[in-house]
This record gives C-alpha cells, sequence and structure tokens, in this order.
C-alpha cells in the first residue's frame, strides 16, 4: 500500500518503491520498508501489498512519479534482477511515449537510486566463485532503464549477506537509508555526477500507429497474462532461492 508522511522538510519529492513477494521472511528489507516510511515527505509504496492481483494502475504511478525528483527501487536481488511485480511495474508503467521516445519527457532530469540486497555474501559475487560475476556486472539493466528515461542512475545502496550479517550491520545500513532520504538532495556526490545522459528513441524504430485490431488482441493477451502471473505467482515465490529472503 502507499503511505506518505506529513512533510517536515523539503525532501526533494522522494517516491520509494518497495517490493518484496513475502515480507514475513524478510530479515532486512522489512527494516528499510519502515524506515523509509519514517522519513517525513517520503511517499512509499509496497507493491504487492498494493497490487496482490498484479494489476497495477499505470495513471496513479505515473501522476507519483511526475510529482518526485528521486525515485528508489528497494528490493531484494532475486536471480540477478528485481522480484517479478517489480519488473511488472516497469513494463506498465514507463510508457513509450510518456517515459522514452518521442514526447516522453516525463521522467527526465530525476534521479533513480537502487537500494538492494543479497542473500549472498560481497565475496560470492567475484569471478572465481559460484556467482561467477562481480555484482556490478548485472546493473547495466538498472542503468540503461534509468538513462532511457533521461534520469541519472546514483551509486547503488547495497547490503551483501542480508541473512547472515550482524545486527549491528544491519541496524547501521537501517540508518544510512534513513538517513539519506532525509537529506536528499543535499549528498555531496551529486556534485560530482554527470547530468542526465539523453538517450533518443528515434520514430522510425517504433510504428507511429496501432493497429486497432492488434492494440485489442494485445489488450486481451496482456490481461490473461497479468492474471495469469498472479495465480502461478504465489506457487512459484514459494520456491525462491535464498536470494529472495534478504
Amino acid at each position: 500500500m502507499t503511505t506518505t508522511t506529513p512533510a517536515a522538510a523539503d525532501t526533494g519529492g522522494i517516491y520509494v518503491l518497495a517490493a518484496h513477494p513475502h515480507w514475513r521472511d524478510s530479515r532486512v528489507n522489512r527494516r528499510l520498508l519502515a524506515a523509509a516510511r519514517s522519513v517525513p515527505g517520503v511517499e512509499v509504496n509496497d507493491l504487492y501489498g498494493s497490487y496482490p492481483d498484479f494489476a497495477i494502475d499505470v495513471e496513479a504511478e505515473q501522476a507519483r512519479l511526475a510529482k518526485a525528483s528521486l525515485v528508489v527501487l528497494l528490493h531484494p536481488i532475486q536471480w540477478y534482477s528485481m522480484p517479478a511485480l517489480q519488473k511488472l511495474w516497469l513494463d506498465d508503467v514507463l510508457s513509450y511515449g510518456w517515459a522514452y521516445g518521442p514526447g516522453g519527457t516525463a521522467l527526465q532530469g530525476k534521479d533513480c537510486w537502487l537500494v538492494a540486497t543479497t542473500g549472498s555474501p560481497e565475496a560470492s559475487y567475484h569471478p572465481q566463485n559460484y556467482h561467477r560475476y562481480f555484482f556490478d556486472a548485472f546493473l547495466p539493466p538498472y542503468e540503461q532503464t534509468a538513462a532511457l528515461c533521461g534520469m541519472r542512475f546514483l551509486p547503488p545502496l547495497v547490503l551483501h549477506g542480508a541473512r547472515s550479517a550482524a545486527e549491528a550491520e544491519v541496524a547501521a545500513h537501517v540508518d544510512v537509508f534513513a538517513q539519506r532520504l532525509g537529506s536528499y538532495p543535499q549528498w555531496p556526490e551529486l556534485e560530482e555526477l554527470d547530468v542526465c545522459v539523453a538517450c533518443p528513441v528515434p520514430e522510425t524504430d517504433r510504428p507511429a500507429e496501432h493497429d486497432d485490431q492488434n492494440a485489442v488482441v494485445a489488450g486481451a493477451f496482456h490481461s490473461a497474462m497479468t492474471h495469469g502471473i498472479a495465480s502461478m505467482s504465489a506457487a512459484n515465490e514459494e520456491k525462491n532461492n535464498e536470494e529472495g529472503m534478504a
């Protein structure tokens, strides 16, 4: 569900998208969610609480994004990516002609911040260990999504080994997260980051008009897939690897 705490200070317009399919099993993300809700002026959306049927209110989400200067993606890393509902949110909300492409300038100049946890320790993300790559190798999809929308991708805040991290480390991580939300945009490193890189999409790369019949078929297919995903999600996500329980 979406919550907004009363603003006691100018936080620059922050929208936190929190996605975790099983909050009751979360050790760290649940505390990060609570910390975000405690920061004045921050709008927080628990995606799995708001959209249990996976039917995303695109207009409402776009309205929230339009008001924000900072968009925060808060979730555990699952299979080297984001939870299913967070990915569906991107597919539905960041539409052509609104978020990117001709006329798609709604998000240009905003900041995007990934706040993530992994179940495995940082040392496991190494060419000589079982994840085979450094963690940064899995970030380009996030970076390019932001770039295509004209957003600045901020250095991620990541806690590795969330399931086994010491309590003091977890508490310190949550405190840093809350402090950063409360002090945005007064972050010293922001002055050193480049401005958003524009990635224009030529109109020739997308059809100028959609065939009406194809649009109807696509809409029906999307509706069926949405409800199908929601039905399968409850069963499949019980088998998530330990990355998803952070």
